[in-house]
């Protein structure tokens, strides 16, 4: 699972969440520490209203809990929504094994537009070294856009 201090650099460089059924997710409020729920539509649905997004907690009964905007909580990207936003500029994941029992490694490689090298992010998980690529991602395309500004 996606470490939270990676997901959160990821909302803050401006990912957004649209609520979809097996989105996995965690309420940054006190009492919910180490909760991760799941959007599913027979427990937890998200219904859209002008406002914005809320969370409903259909038939809960372990505690009181109707509602939660999607706001106040943070998205958990997995493995194949992060490859997905990643788009063309995905090469591939290698795992590292290391025989010498340091565990494994797994490494995202990307090409972004345009460059002739591969940019290579690693982590423990498959799914934190996704995030790290996809932030080399969003902050290159931030530093392109603000290239293009006259």
């Amino acid at each position: 699972m996606l470490d939270h201090v990676l997901a959160r650099r990821l909302r803050d460089a401006g990912l957004r969440w649209r609520p979809r059924t097996g989105d996995r997710f965690v309420i940054e409020t006190p009492g919910f520490d180490g909760d991760v729920f799941t959007l599913s539509e027979m427990t937890i649905e998200a219904h859209e209203y002008p406002t914005g997004t809320v969370l409903g907690f259909n038939g809960t009964t372990e505690w009181a809990l109707d509602s939660v905007a999607a706001d106040d909580s943070l998205w958990l990207p997995r493995e194949d929504q992060l490859r997905d936003l990643l788009g063309p500029v995905f090469r591939g994941l290698i795992r590292h094994v290391d025989d010498d029992g340091g565990g494994t490694v797994y490494e995202v490689v990307t090409r972004p537009t345009g460059a002739d090298m591969d940019h290579r992010h690693r982590a423990s998980g498959a799914e934190d070294a996704y995030a790290q690529a996809l932030l080399a991602y969003i902050d290159a395309s931030l530093r392109l856009d603000e290239a293009d500004a006259p």
